[in-house]
């Protein structure tokens, strides 16, 4: 794929979050959502793709996000709601129920993106090895941030003050939600979808400066 994955863009590529404006972040959410959906619904029968993670969400040269790597996916038929599987994905982004029980499902694809999204608005990996060798989980620092009332320090610092805070909230407590420790009570992926086609076609631009052509660099 012409620009390589998200993680490189978000993580490896030190221009690569400047590069990526908020626009852009959004669209990039809605297009791997998209791509999940395709897999959780349209799909027959359904998938279950087991490590959503931002680098298995390639970018083509428009930056229009794909979803890749099927190599841990499942198939799931349409009047089951889970698959009987071996423990596998990355670290922090398996949901907590893959690790009392070897069944993975749908809600579980969920909780692996409501994590991408959070690496998408701070910028930052799901697990961070500080300077005194421990290592600090993205989700327990957000909900930490929230708790302290300090939302907007969440934000990556490329994005803040550029008006798109409220947008960026909405998408927060979106995230927040696919991320809940209780599957049940976890959006469905064509829920979250639709939100975000939702606050995608109706963002405006601060304005018409706020818009450029991103560069195009291949890993």
């Amino acid at each position: 794929m012409e620009n390589g994955s998200l993680d490189y863009w978000l993580h490896e590529n030190p221009d690569g979050p400047s590069q990526l404006d908020w626009p852009t972040r959004l669209r990039i959410a809605f297009g791997a959502g998209s791509g999940l959906a395709y897999m959780h619904q349209i799909c027959e029968p359904h998938i279950v793709h087991r490590d959503i993670k931002t680098s298995n969400i390639l970018l083509d040269e428009n930056f229009e996000a794909h979803v890749a790597d099927f190599g841990l996916s499942r198939l799931i038929l349409p009047y089951r709601t889970h698959v009987t599987t071996d423990l596998v994905g990355t670290l922090g982004y398996i949901p907590p129920e893959y690790g009392q029980s070897w069944v993975a499902t749908l809600r579980g694809d969920v909780y692996s993106f409501g994590v991408v999204m959070l690496e998408l608005l701070t910028g930052k990996r799901p697990v961070e090895i500080c300077k005194t060798k421990t290592s600090r989980e993205l989700i327990v620092w957000v909900q930490q941030m929230k708790k302290e009332g300090r939302h907007e320090e969440i934000f990556d610092p490329v994005l803040r003050g550029k008006g798109y805070e409220e947008e960026m909230l909405r998408v927060l407590e979106a995230a927040c939600k696919c991320i809940n420790q209780n599957p049940l009570e976890r959006p469905t992926i064509n829920e979250v979808v639709d939100q975000l086609h939702n606050w995608k076609s109706s963002l405006q631009t601060p304005s018409s400066d706020s818009e450029h052509d991103l560069p195009s660099e291949k890993t």
